[in-house]
């Protein structure tokens, strides 16, 4: 095992396992002390306290019901005072009692006893993943690209660490190999397309984004590559493209599917020879730029359709990094509220505590179509709008709430004015907001749900001054 390219060996990786029984302590000391780990064990959150005092854990395993007290609390008081300890519960019950907290207080997963040692190995082993990439994750939570609200990467599920971990292999090889990073809208591919950089041996050179579906066609090449001086009208003067500003750094082409078929020729040239000729250039520049592409399409089906090259795709695909959506890994949901209660607390100068328990089991039941960005969205505008010290789920959408079947109560309490009697106007903005928001900004769709044209919809946002939220959809 490596962090930061020193070689670790698994003796320095420390497990501490706190449960009352010691038969229980002394099969996982014996069976993981066998995999090389160093494992200590504790019958009490007292002698656990004086255990992590002494020494420095990589993993905590503690036991839900503990003599003298809860494995909760002493997992609170972990989470606050070693925050770098990976904690995984174990209960005797079937179901866990308090999931919902203990996934809130940075439990990083939990298992049913009795279980297989084969099992705990595993989960272990992906607790540790996380744990070995503190160090590297820290140092970039505390660079300037990395500042709390922007690019910050927050997460602890096995899936994200298994991303990490793969683009820390990438990082140890030294190489410049392209990266394809593959999944939805909203999931976070730029701050990971940021990680590749900063771990790697461009780091110290810029991290240039384009993001290829916002340039007309028309300009991108000239974007990328560059233009000389009268190369076309209103070319007054010379300027270097993007691959050249990159030069000795990263160039991270964004939504790469919506590149034209030209632009893409002249890509793969510059991708295989590390030179090309500017807009109405007759040299070529060389230049070593790492590239990293993005897209949240299916590039082979736009290979199949002759609307993406296929050598410039296998070019790409060097290395690919499907980023999972938000929906397949829930147990980041937790630590990205924290995350963003506590950006625009302070952003805002709020003192919002975070989402009681019912909004919390909301959150974590919706399907989040628009992932981390829909999550962030929806976290600033509870605590800009409400004045409550928590997140309620009057608080939140009406379709993120609707999506557990509870909709009808918070549509009341949220409509309700004086005489409880809903206001016309309120009604009609809520519709509006939940129309948009279900049509992904689309107003013709929109408007076709709500029955009116879309001319009558446009002159409701006017009149409602909801155009700034309204999307851009045709």
């Amino acid at each position: 095992m490596e962090t930061g390219g020193v070689i670790l060996a698994k003796q320095t990786l420390g497990i501490l396992v706190v449960d009352d029984e010691k038969t229980l302590r002394y099969a996982l000391r014996e069976g993981l002390s066998e995999e090389g780990y160093r494992v200590e064990t504790s019958g009490d959150i007292a002698e656990a306290l004086r255990t992590l005092e002494r020494e420095e854990f990589h993993l905590a395993l503690l036991d839900q019901k503990l003599p003298d007290g809860s494995g909760i609390d002493l997992l609170k008081q972990i989470r606050q005072r070693y925050p770098d300890t990976q904690v995984v519960m174990m209960t005797a019950f079937g179901k866990f009692e308090n999931a919902v907290e203990a996934t809130k207080a940075g439990c990083f997963d939990y298992v049913a006893k009795p279980f297989e040692l084969d099992h705990m190995k595993l989960l272990i082993k992906n607790a540790l993943s996380q744990a070995r990439l503190t160090e590297e994750v820290s140092r970039l939570r505390h660079a300037e690209r990395r500042r709390v609200g922007s690019t910050l990467i927050v997460g602890g599920s096995s899936k994200l660490a298994k991303i990490f971990e793969t683009i820390r292999r990438i990082a140890s090889t030294g190489g410049n190999s392209t990266v394809l990073l593959q999944g939805e809208t909203g999931v976070g591919k730029e701050l990971l397309a940021r990680m590749v950089h900063d771990l790697g041996n461009a780091r110290e050179g810029p991290f240039v984004e384009v993001n290829c579906s916002a340039i007309p066609e028309d300009l991108l090449e000239s974007e990328l590559f560059g233009h000389e001086r009268f190369a076309f009208t209103d070319a007054k003067r010379g300027r270097k493209g993007l691959m050249e500003l990159a030069n000795g750094g990263t160039l991270f082409l964004d939504e790469i599917g919506e590149m034209s078929l030209q632009a893409q020729s002249k890509l793969l040239r510059a991708l295989e020879t590390k030179r090309f000729r500017r807009v109405g250039g007759s040299s070529d520049v060389a230049v070593e730029t790492r590239v990293l592409a993005a897209t949240n399409r299916d590039l082979r089906a736009l290979v199949d359709q002759e609307r993406f090259r296929e050598d410039l795709f296998f070019r790409l695909d060097v290395i690919r990094i499907v980023v999972p959506p938000l929906r397949e890994r829930p147990e980041d949901i937790p630590a990205l509220i924290d995350h963003f209660v506590a950006h625009f607390n302070g952003e805002l100068g709020r003192s919002v505590k975070g989402p009681s328990d019912r909004a919390l089991e909301l959150l974590m039941a919706y399907r989040w179509p628009g992932n981390v960005r829909e999550l962030k969205n929806v976290i600033e505008r509870a605590i800009l709008l409400e004045s409550d010290d928590l997140i309620l789920p009057e608080h939140l959408p009406l379709e993120i709430v609707g999506a557990a079947g509870g909709g009808a109560a918070v549509l009341e309490s949220r409509l309700k004015g004086e005489g409880g009697v809903m206001p016309l106007a309120k009604a009609e903005q809520i519709a509006i907001e939940m129309a948009l928001d279900q049509a992904g900004g689309n107003k013709t769709k929109a408007a076709d749900w709500l029955g009116i044209s879309r001319q009558t919809l446009r002159t409701k946002l006017k009149e409602y001054r909801m155009e700034s939220s309204s999307g851009h959809g045709a």
